[in-house]
């Protein structure tokens, strides 16, 4: 497995060894030994998700206070523009977010620890998204961070168009008025 760092330390993007020959393809999309090692820091992870999307759909940005979640991202179909946001006071690189483009051609991830929001758009006609939960869904702790806050300043890839969004994600609050993380919100 490849890792790359990214503009934010904590957040990287992994790129499984991928081999292909004339049936297609084989790789591991998950090595808790490997990405411990790469991350430096135990991992447990207690829940998969996977959600379908269609082309201009944007989901998030979203986080959970308390009981906040680290994900590690994927795409087993399609390509999505992913984005996370970090939320932990005192970070040097609070307010600041990070994306890349995930893909089933591409095969990366996007590793989001815990103490940031994410959220994605569809880029393909379809789109299979996957992630791994370091906790377990909260609906009563969940939040939203606006999408389109202008003070977090993502350039979504929209092409001039607006994006599907859930009326949850439409009630998202700007940074300004969000709820972040302090230091103990994050301790295990």
């Amino acid at each position: 497995m490849k890792v790359t760092p990214t503009r934010i330390p904590d957040v990287v993007i992994i790129e499984p060894k991928v081999f292909g020959d004339a049936r297609g393809f084989f790789f591991e999309s998950f090595n808790q030994r490997q990405l411990e090692a790469a991350l430096g820091r135990p991992m447990g992870f207690v829940q998969d998700n996977h959600s379908g999307s269609a082309r201009g759909v944007l989901r998030g940005l979203h986080y959970q206070l308390p009981n906040p979640q680290g994900k590690l991202v994927r795409v087993a179909q399609g390509e999505v523009f992913d984005v996370a946001v970090d939320l932990r006071v005192g970070s040097p690189t609070f307010g600041k977010w990070e994306s890349d483009v995930l893909s089933a051609e591409n095969k990366r991830q996007l590793w989001v620890p815990e103490g940031f929001a994410h959220g994605f758009l569809v880029l393909s006609e379809m789109a299979e998204v996957l992630y791994k939960t370091t906790g377990y869904y909260h609906p009563e702790n969940e939040h939203c961070l606006a999408w389109d806050d202008p003070t977090v300043g993502i350039p979504w890839p929209l092409q001039g168009t607006r994006p599907l969004v859930s009326a949850k994600d439409a009630a998202g609050k700007p940074l300004s008025a969000a709820r972040i993380f302090e230091r103990g919100d994050l301790s295990r």
